[in-house]
Formats: structure tokens, C-alpha cells, sequence
């Protein structure tokens, strides 16, 4: 059977876990092209009061880097070995007052998370290199799981430790491994602590 691939309004990613940063952007720099150069994004999630869409596996997010984007992830499923979300994003011209309306509407900020973003593609596959507070990752999004198999195989990364959670899935379970109790995925939060890929609960990709 043909594997399916998606459409415009659905993402299908993997991310890798990096213990060795350095080497990725060369092999980065060898096999791909640079999209969009280092960047500082600061990422808001949007609920009600009572959770409404992280209780049915939904999401809401203002994101503010070279532009502002208001973005809806639907629940996610595996395909190919990936994960699959129905996204719908429009970019509007102001954070501030995009976040008041949605305020207006009854949703509030119940997460704050930031990262340096590094985007380049290889053929029609998206990757993006991200420094996040809790360590270096490697996101990679395409049209099938075969092609992102292909272009994570060509990067040297182990298939079998791709990770299917989101980032803020990873930053609960390193609060609770961790016992801290900060809202926030930022860099301040996190200046001078250790984290590993266990109090993540994910093993490093570009093992050899």
C-alpha cells in the first residue's frame, strides 16, 4: 500500500534527541540548505481556565520570532513512524494585541516556552536544529515517513530514538523527574541546572 502523505493543513514530524550539537550543524551545513538563519522564538500556550484543549490533545499557540503566528494542532497520531497533527496557522501583524483578544475570549497563558530555531531543508523535508533550554534537538518534518526516515538516515540519526512527543510533553516530564514547579520552559528557569536525556525519558539519536 502507497504511503499516504499530507496536506497542507497537517504537520508530520519526528524530533531526535542531539548529545553532540556541533556535529549536526556541519552535517547540516554538508547535506542541506539553509532556510532561515538562527532565530529566538518565544512560544504561548493558550488554554481555558479549565484545560479544555490539553484535555483532548489540542492545542493553541501564539509564537512570536521574525513574524507572529497563531497556530491550532489537532490530536496526534502515528503514521510512517511519525507523528501526525492537523495544523492550522495564520500569521496576524501584532503579539500583543493577538494575545488580548484571545484573553477576551477567555483564554489564558498556562505556558511560556522559548528556543533558538535553525531551519534548513534537504530536498522537500524541513529541518529544524533547536537549542532549547533542556538541551539540543533536531526536528524533522516532510510530506511521508519514508522521506523523513530518508533524510534522518542520510543525517546519521538511530531511526528507533526518534521522539513522537511534543516539547512541552518533554519539559512535563523533566519537571516532574526534576521536582521543579516553574511554569515556564525558558532559559532563565533553567541557568545552571543539568538536565539528561533520562529525566527527559529520551535517549540521544546521533549515537553511534
Amino acid at each position: 500500500m502507497a504511503e499516504k502523505k499530507t496536506s497542507s493543513e497537517h504537520e508530520l514530524e519526528v524530533k531526535f534527541y542531539l548529545s553532540r550539537p556541533g556535529e549536526m550543524e556541519k552535517k547540516l551545513a554538508t547535506f542541506g540548505v539553509l532556510e532561515a538563519p538562527r532565530v529566538h522564538e518565544v512560544n504561548l500556550r493558550l488554554d481555558t481556565p479549565n484545560l479544555d484543549l490539553l484535555s483532548t490533545g489540542r492545542l493553541l499557540r501564539l509564537r512570536q520570532d521574525t513574524r507572529v503566528r497563531v497556530t491550532y494542532k489537532g490530536m496526534g497520531s502515528e503514521e510512517g513512524g511519525a507523528r501526525l497533527r492537523k495544523e492550522l496557522e495564520v500569521t496576524v501583524s501584532d503579539f500583543d494585541m493577538a494575545l488580548k483578544l484571545f484573553e477576551a475570549l477567555g483564554y489564558q497563558v498556562v505556558l511560556m516556552y522559548e528556543k533558538y530555531r535553525t531551519t534548513y531543508r534537504m530536498g522537500k523535508v524541513e529541518v529544524a536544529f533547536d537549542e532549547m533550554p533542556t538541551g539540543y534537538f533536531l526536528e524533522i518534518e516532510g510530506l511521508s515517513g519514508q522521506t523523513i526516515r530518508e533524510v534522518s538516515d542520510k543525517l546519521g540519526l538511530d531511526w528507533d530514538r526518534r521522539i513522537l512527543d511534543s516539547y512541552t510533553m518533554l519539559f512535563e516530564r523533566t519537571r516532574q523527574s526534576l521536582g521543579v514547579t516553574f511554569r515556564d520552559l525558558s532559559f532563565e528557569n533553567f541557568r545552571g541546572m543539568t538536565v539528561t536525556p533520562e529525566s527527559m525519558g529520551v535517549r540521544a539519536g546521533d549515537v553511534e
